[in-house]
C-alpha cells in the first residue's frame, strides 16, 4: 500500500505500527500536539488548520471515490477499532459525509447471533466485505474476537476445549487467520486501512460526563461503557498485542491520535485519499468504435 502527500507523510512513520513492532501505547501520544509546527501554532490555530483540511479532503474523496467506481477495480475495507467513546461514529459522519451513498456501506456489529456462532468468527463478517469499486466500513470488526473476546470468554462462540481459549497457541492462530484473511483481500483487489482511534483514560472519562451533562446525550450513556470502563488495562494490554501481532506491510495499523476529534478526523481522511490516488487507477478507456457511438446518440439528441 502507497501513502503519499505532503501533509500525511510527516505523520504516517509516526502513527503507522511497523509489522512486528511490539507496541507500548504509553508511548503513543493521544493528544494534538504531534510535531512542533502544530505546537508552535497554538491549539485555536491548529485545530483551525486541520479542519480547513478536512473540509477540503472531504471533496477530494467525492472525487477518489467516482473514479474508484469507475474504474471497478479495487474495493476499500476501512476498520475502526477504538476504546468505548473513541469517536468511531463521528469520524465516520465527519470523513465520509460527502461521498456517495451507493458507493458505500457501513457495518457495526453488535453481539453475534446464534446462527453466528455456530460458525468460525470470520464467517459473518465475510459476507458484507466490499465490492470492488466501492467503500466499506466496519465499525468495530473482526478484531473485536481477540478484543473483547479475550477479557471476556464467556463471550467466545461455542467451540470444543480442544480448540478453545485454554488450548496452547489459541490467541496466536487467530492473530494468524486475521493476518491470512487480510493477504487474501489484498490479493484480491482490496485496499484495507486499519485505525485505532486512541484516547486516554482522562478523556474517556470527560466523553462519558459530557453525556451525562446532557439530556439531549442521555440516549447515547450506556451503564455497560462504565462497566467496561473497570477492564481499561485489561484492554489496553489486548490492544497491545493485537496491534503488534496484525499490522502487517500489506495491511498497517494505524494508531490515530484521538482525545481531540478534529486531529483524528483529518487524518483519517487524509491516509483514506493517500491510499486511493497511490493505486494509480484510472477511468476506463473508451474505444473508437464506442466513441462513435457516443457521437451518434449525442447528434440524435441534439436534433430532437
Amino acid at each position: 500500500m502507497e501513502i503519499k502527500g505532503p501533509k500525511v507523510k510527516d505523520y504516517v512513520k509516526k502513527f503507522m505500527v511497523e509489522p512486528q513492532k511490539k507496541v507500548q501505547l504509553k508511548k503513543y501520544d493521544s493528544g494534538w500536539v504531534q510535531d512542533k509546527t502544530l505546537k508552535n501554532m497554538g491549539e485555536d490555530k491548529a485545530q483551525e488548520l486541520l479542519l480547513e483540511m478536512l473540509e477540503k479532503d472531504r471533496a477530494s474523496l467525492a472525487e477518489a471515490q467516482e473514479l474508484l467506481a469507475a474504474s471497478h477495480e479495487k474495493g476499500i475495507l476501512i476498520v475502526l477499532q477504538g476504546m468505548d467513546t473513541a469517536g468511531k461514529d463521528g469520524t465516520i459522519r465527519h470523513v465520509m459525509s460527502g461521498v456517495n451513498p451507493q458507493g458505500c456501506e457501513v457495518h457495526g456489529f453488535k453481539v453475534p447471533s446464534a446462527e453466528e456462532h455456530a460458525h468460525d468468527f470470520l464467517w459473518r463478517y465475510y459476507k458484507v466485505l466490499p465490492e470492488r469499486g466501492t467503500i466499506g466500513i466496519f465499525n468495530r470488526s473482526y478484531y473485536e474476537d481477540v478484543l473483547v473476546v479475550r477479557v471476556h470468554p464467556e463471550r467466545m462462540e461455542a467451540l470444543p476445549e480442544k480448540l478453545g481459549p485454554d488450548a496452547k497457541g489459541f490467541w496466536e492462530g487467530r492473530y494468524k487467520d486475521i493476518n491470512a484473511f487480510e493477504k487474501h483481500l489484498v490479493r484480491n483487489g482490496t485496499v484495507v486501512l486499519k485505525f485505532f482511534l486512541h484516547i486516554s483514560k482522562d478523556e474517556q472519562k470527560n466523553r462519558l460526563l459530557d453525556r451525562l451533562k446532557n439530556k439531549d446525550k442521555y440516549w447515547k450513556f450506556s451503564t455497560a461503557d462504565l462497566a467496561e470502563r473497570e477492564f481499561w488495562d485489561q484492554y489496553v494490554e489486548s490492544y497491545e498485542e493485537m496491534l503488534s501481532a496484525t499490522s502487517t506491510d500489506y495491511a498497517p495499523w494505524f494508531i490515530v491520535p484521538a482525545d481531540y476529534k478534529w486531529m483524528a478526523r483529518t487524518f483519517v481522511a487524509e491516509v483514506i485519499i493517500s491510499a486511493i490516488d497511490g493505486l494509480k487507477i484510472s477511468y476506463p478507456k473508451v474505444s473508437d468504435e464506442q466513441i462513435k457511438q457516443l457521437m451518434a446518440a449525442k447528434k440524435k439528441l441534439e436534433a430532437e
